[in-house]
C-alpha cells in the first residue's frame, strides 16, 4: 500500500491536517454504499459522503439521467437563457413545497446557496417601498452554514471561522437551542422555549434582515437535536417584526428527517430555505435557495438597480439540474419510504448498541436517516477538534468503515438504501470499537 499523506499530494485536501503523519485513503471506484480502495478493500461509506449520497454511490438512475443529458446540452450560461432541465427541476422542487415557494435560484453548493438567501434579504428590505433598509442577521451559537465569508458569518464563532473574526459583518449571536443540553433544565414537554427569551427581546428593539438556522437539528455543531416548538416560536417573531426566516436545509433536505424538508416536519414555513448536498444524490455540485412571490415581487422592475446581481457561471448547469431532477423523482418514489424504514432500523440498533455501551455512552439518538451520540470525554475548547474523535475514526479503519466523528460526537447518514448486513457491520466495528477504548481505559 502506498503512503498518500497531505504533504506527498498535490491536492490540498480539506479538513485535513497538512502534516506527514496524516494517512490518506486513495480511492478508485464507489457503488451502493460502498467505495473501493486502490488495494482492493472494500469500505463503507457510513456517512454518505458528507451527507450527499442519499441513494448511494451511482445509481443507476441517476447513472442514467446524467447519460442522457449529455446527449443533448452539457451546460450553457442560465444569463439571459434558460434550458428544459432548470425549469423541470425548479417546477419539481417548488411542487415538493407544496408551493410554498415560487422561484428558485441555483448556485453550486450550500456556501453559495446560503449567501444568496443573505443578500436576497438585504435586497428585499432595499426595494421594498414599505420597509426601511436592514443589513444585520440574528445567528445561533452551534451553527454552520458554510465557509464562505457571508455564510460563516452568520455561523456561530467557533473554530471554523474565528480565525477570520476581522471579516466579520455585524450579526447577534445567540446560544443555540438544544434539548438534549438545555441549560434550564426543560424538557420538551415543559418547555416555553426559555431559550428564545433574550432573541425576543432584541428582535422586539431592533430591526434585522433575517433569522438565519438550521431547522430541528443542528449538523456539523455535533448532530444537536431540538424540538420544533422553537421554530413555531421563530416564526411568530419574524412575522411579528417583519423580518425574514431563513432556513439552511442544506443537510435535512431531501427527506434526511422523513419528511422531504425538515420544515415541513416541523409544520413552520420559513421566507427563505436552502438546499444542496442530496439534491443532486451526491453525484454532482447543485444548491437551490427557494424564495416566496413576497420577496421576489420586490424585484419586479425595469429599473435595473432593483435587479438582483448575483450569478454563478455554473448556475443551472444542465447536467446537474437532470441529475437533480431524477433525485426528487426517487425521493418521491421510494426515497422517504426508505427513510422511515432506516429510522426504524436505526433505533432498534441504537436500542442495542446503548444496552451494550453502558453509561460509556450519552444521548443516543435517533431522527429520520442520522444516529448519533456522545463518548463521554471531557468536553475539549474546541469539541470539533477533540483527538477522541480522531482515534475512534482511525480506529475503526481496521473495519473498513469510513466515519468522521464530530469530536466526541460519534455519528451515521448511512445512504437510505443501505443494506441490512451492511448497517449490522457499521454498529458491530463501533462496539468493538469502543470497547477496545474502555478496556484500554481500565489498563
Amino acid at each position: 500500500m502506498k503512503n498518500y499523506n497531505p504533504v506527498n499530494t498535490l491536492t490540498w485536501v480539506p479538513l485535513t491536517i497538512q502534516d506527514e503523519s496524516e494517512s490518506l485513503l486513495k480511492i478508485v471506484s464507489a457503488e451502493k454504499e460502498f467505495v473501493t480502495d486502490e488495494d482492493g478493500n472494500v469500505w463503507i461509506d457510513a456517512i454518505s459522503s458528507w451527507w450527499t449520497m442519499i441513494y448511494g454511490h451511482r445509481h443507476p438512475t441517476l447513472v442514467e439521467a446524467l447519460q442522457n443529458q449529455l446527449k443533448s446540452l452539457d451546460h450553457v450560461m442560465l444569463a439571459g437563457n434558460i434550458h428544459e432541465a432548470a425549469e423541470t427541476l425548479s417546477k419539481a422542487l417548488l411542487e415538493l413545497t407544496r408551493s410554498d415557494f415560487a422561484k428558485v435560484f441555483y448556485s453550486d453548493n450550500g456556501s453559495n446557496g446560503i449567501e444568496i438567501a443573505l443578500k436576497l434579504s438585504i435586497q428585499y428590505y432595499q426595494n421594498n417601498p414599505n420597509t426601511k433598509p436592514r443589513s444585520e442577521f440574528l445567528v445561533f451559537s452551534n451553527s454552520y452554514h458554510g465557509d464562505s465569508i457571508g455564510a460563516m458569518n452568520v455561523s456561530g464563532k467557533n473554530y471554523f471561522n474565528r480565525i477570520f473574526s476581522e471579516l466579520r459583518f455585524p450579526t447577534k449571536e445567540f446560544p443555540a437551542p438544544n434539548c438534549m443540553f438545555c441549560p434550564w433544565g426543560k424538557k420538551p414537554n415543559n418547555c416555553s422555549t426559555e431559550c428564545l427569551s433574550e432573541l425576543e427581546l432584541e428582535i422586539k428593539q431592533k430591526e434585522y434582515a433575517g433569522i438565519v438556522i438550521e431547522p430541528l437539528v443542528f449538523g456539523a455543531n455535533g448532530m444537536l437535536f431540538y424540538d420544533k416548538k422553537v421554530l413555531v416560536k421563530l416564526r411568530e417573531l419574524a412575522t411579528y417584526t417583519d423580518t425574514l426566516l431563513i432556513f439552511d436545509e442544506v443537510f435535512t433536505g431531501m427527506g434526511k428527517l422523513g419528511d422531504p424538508f425538515a420544515y415541513q416536519k416541523a409544520s413552520v414555513v420559513p421566507d427563505l430555505l436552502v438546499i444542496a448536498k442530496g439534491l443532486t444524490g451526491g453525484m454532482l455540485p447543485l444548491a437551490a435557495t427557494l424564495v416566496p412571490n413576497f420577496v421576489y415581487e420586490t424585484f419586479l422592475s425595469k429599473d435595473p438597480y432593483k435587479s438582483f446581481f448575483h450569478a454563478h457561471t455554473m448556475t443551472g448547469n444542465a447536467l446537474a439540474c437532470s441529475v437533480g431532477y431524477a433525485s426528487v423523482a426517487m425521493l418521491k418514489d421510494f426515497g422517504l419510504t426508505k427513510v422511515r424504514e432506516l429510522e426504524s432500523k436505526l433505533k432498534t440498533h441504537a436500542e442495542s448498541f446503548q444496552n451494550k455501551m453502558g453509561n460509556s455512552i450519552e444521548n443516543v439518538r435517533v431522527m429520520g436517516g442520522i444516529f448519533a451520540f456522545e463518548w463521554k470525554e471531557p468536553v475539549a475548547t474546541d469539541e470539533y477538534l477533540n483527538p477522541i474523535g480522531k482515534q475512534i475514526r482511525d480506529s475503526l479503519r481496521k473495519y473498513f468503515i469510513l466515519l468522521r466523528p464530530l469530536g466526541r460526537t460519534i455519528y451515521i447518514t448511512p445512504p437510505y438504501t443501505i443494506s441490512d448486513a451492511s448497517l449490522e457491520r457499521i454498529f458491530l466495528a463501533l462496539e468493538k470499537t469502543l470497547l477496545t477504548f474502555l478496556e484500554t481505559e481500565e489498563d
